[in-house]
Order: structure tokens, then sequence, then C-alpha cells
């Protein structure tokens, strides 16, 4: 399970799933990336807003699923979102 840059660097730069996870093993994000390394790597980063100050206070670890493309891991993305109902929400309008 990653938990820091360091770890987020190790990913591979393939197109998935990850699912951010609290201290309680609880998810609390699922996100989808072209490259799964780029992504989570964002996180450990400058953040810029206080969703995400807040998302990163709370992450314990992160796994990831790859997927064969980003049209998988967006659907793969959609379903998890359903099954898990994590607490932060992608806030993306466009």
């Amino acid at each position: 399970m990653t938990s820091t840059i360091e770890d987020a660097k190790k990913l591979p730069a393939s197109p998935g799933v990850y699912l951010i996870k609290d201290k309680e093993n609880s998810v609390i994000y699922v996100g989808k990336a072209s490259s799964l390394r780029d992504r989570v790597s964002q996180y450990f980063r400058g953040q810029d807003s206080p969703k995400n100050r807040m998302l990163v206070r709370n992450i314990e670890g992160i796994e990831y699923i790859i997927t064969g493309n980003e049209v998988e891991a967006l659907v793969l993305e959609s379903n998890l979102i359903k099954e898990h109902t994590p607490r932060y929400k992608c806030t993306f309008a466009g």
C-alpha cells in the first residue's frame, strides 16, 4: 500500500484506478489516472485547496488497480465509487 511520495514514485506509469484509505481502512476517495505514478504523486506535492489538504492529512494508504486503458479506468472508477461511497468526491465540472 502506498502512503508517501517515495512510494507513489514507485507506482507504474500505467492507466488505472486508485483508492485512498484512512486509518480505519475505509475508502475515502476513488480516482482514475492515465498514469498512476504521476497522478498519485501529485497528492504529495503542494496541496492547493482545503479539500486536498484535508484529504492528504487523512491518507493512511493508497491501493491501485491497473487497467488496460483510460476507458476501462473510467468505468471501474464509476463502479468503485458506487460500491464504496467515499467521503471525498471529485468536484470537477467541465
